[in-house]
């Protein structure tokens, strides 16, 4: 597949230290390609109202609190987006509220866009849990109709190296 120039990636970016791991590894990969780092939260109102716990006192407080959590995603968006050209993409930064929830977003703004391919972390969970990706990467897994690259977290991808890989098995194979 040959992705052009011009065609975003769609990088879903949180301020952890998984999803800067994931915008380094993504401009490894892609350096000099436009992105969208994109932050997506979910609005205290919309949570409010989906859960019938709406009175008449909250919608000022909850349209104040949205307003602050609003503020605080744009600056974690422009910082992705700043570590996105430190590290040698063209990316800008995006919030968008997410109404069903950050994995409706990411697919959403990866069609919109026309993107290339969404970039987004692998949450760093151990043992058993580690089997399943996290709820987000695994609904943008399902659900896209991009390439999806998930990059596991520091952490995780150096135990499993220093863990090494298992040798393959050949039960049920046949010759």
């Amino acid at each position: 597949m040959t992705m052009e120039r011009h065609v975003p990636l769609i990088i879903g970016y949180d301020g952890s230290e998984s999803a800067r791991h994931a915008i380094t590894r993504a401009a490894l990969l892609f350096a000099g390609r436009p992105a969208v780092v994109l932050y997506a939260w979910e609005s205290l109102e919309t949570i409010a109202a989906h859960h019938g716990v709406w009175d008449s006192a909250a919608p000022a407080t909850l349209r104040d609190a949205d307003a602050a959590a609003h503020r605080a995603a744009e600056r974690v968006a422009a910082e992705g987006a700043a570590l996105a050209r430190a590290a040698g993409l063209d990316a800008e930064p995006r919030v968008d509220v997410s109404p069903v929830g950050a994995w409706e977003t990411l697919v959403r703004v990866a069609d919109e866009t026309d993107a290339a391919l969404i970039v987004l972390r692998a949450r760093g969970l151990r043992g058993l849990r580690s089997l399943m990706l996290g709820s987000v990467a695994d609904g943008v897994a399902h659900h896209a109709r991009q390439p999806v690259l998930i990059v596991p977290a520091p952490t995780l991808a150096e135990a499993r190296r220093t863990r090494g890989t298992p040798e393959p098995t050949t039960a049920g194979t046949h010759a």
